[in-house]
């Protein structure tokens, strides 16, 4: 049982580490910026027209365009490895 929460420790900080600011980063959200013509530049845009011309600060571009910039908090990382452990126990 150990063994299992630990692989998932392992798994969940992996996806929090490597994974998702990869992803992000792959749809356009870049550490210089968004960039164009990039799947983001088209969210991002949606977002304006949505809001009336402007991204919303704390919304759903922001968020992605930080985590594009600077990755993960320390805290949303240990948020998900526990999250993979906590799935790796659930007995099947």
């Amino acid at each position: 049982m150990l063994y299992k929460i630990g692989l998932g420790a392992a798994a969940g900080l992996a996806v929090a580490t490597l994974g998702i600011p990869v992803a992000v980063g792959m749809l356009g959200f870049k550490g210089a910026g968004i960039a164009a013509g990039s799947a983001a530049a088209k969210v991002m845009s949606a977002a304006a027209i949505a809001n009336g011309g402007g991204a919303a600060a704390g919304g759903a571009v922001a968020t992605l365009q930080s985590v594009g910039a600077a990755g993960l908090s320390v805290a949303t990382k240990a948020a998900i490895t526990a999250g993979g452990a906590l799935l790796a126990a659930i007995p099947k």
